[in-house]
């Protein structure tokens, strides 16, 4: 089984709206605390969440939960929105969001920081910047502006996922004339990154 169909979800796995409600307090708090760990702030205003198995499982759930779908049709629609954004051994995958509390602010930003998204990149020590693929699904930028939400992958060789497991750092950031910012990872959030890798 190839690492690409080991980790998709499959309408097997998921549990039914009944049993869900009943695993969900538990569940909830367990994919929280699991996504913490994989979230990464850029600068004041972009927070990467990267997604795996258990991030892309709790949100199906919860779609399915608050939609009340029920129906095969309904949720494999789910599946094929949200499969895609679980990462394949070879790469991260990425919720890009841009926050601005001030929704004024918020629409200036988005027209500034047009094409963020290609900007935006992660780094392994000693290997050259990898920039985002970004928004594979659907275009979520037009003439003028830049949508709040993107979804990024990063490919990996496999001379930099070696480096990462032996235990050099990991850095991300973004190079764009409006926002230029980065950060190099805690040892608990790259820890958490390195396991996607195969």
């Amino acid at each position: 089984m190839t690492a690409t169909t080991m980790n998709k979800i499959t309408r097997e796995s998921l549990m039914t709206l009944e049993a869900y409600a009943k695993a969900r307090p538990e569940f909830r708090a367990r994919a929280i605390a699991h996504k913490r760990l994989r979230t990464v702030h850029i600068g004041e205003h972009v927070t990467l969440l990267f997604e795996d198995e258990t991030t892309v499982r709790y949100q199906i759930q919860e779609m399915l939960r608050i939609e009340k779908t029920f129906e095969e049709s309904g949720i494999q629609d789910e599946l094929d929105a949200y499969n895609p954004l679980i990462p394949d051994g070879r790469n991260f995958k990425a919720t890009m969001l841009i926050e601005y509390d001030d929704e004024n602010e918020r629409r200036v930003a988005l027209t500034k920081l047009k094409g963020i998204e290609d900007k935006t990149w992660v780094q392994v020590e000693g290997c050259a910047k990898s920039f985002a693929i970004a928004d594979e699904d659907l275009e979520r930028e037009n003439e003028t502006k830049t949508s709040s939400v993107h979804f990024l992958r990063f490919e990996l060789s496999e001379e930099m996922a070696a480096a990462l497991k032996y235990g050099v750092s990991l850095a991300m950031g973004i190079d764009h004339t409006e926002y230029a910012a980065s950060t190099t990872l805690g040892d608990e959030t790259r820890a958490a990154l390195v396991a996607d890798l195969s």
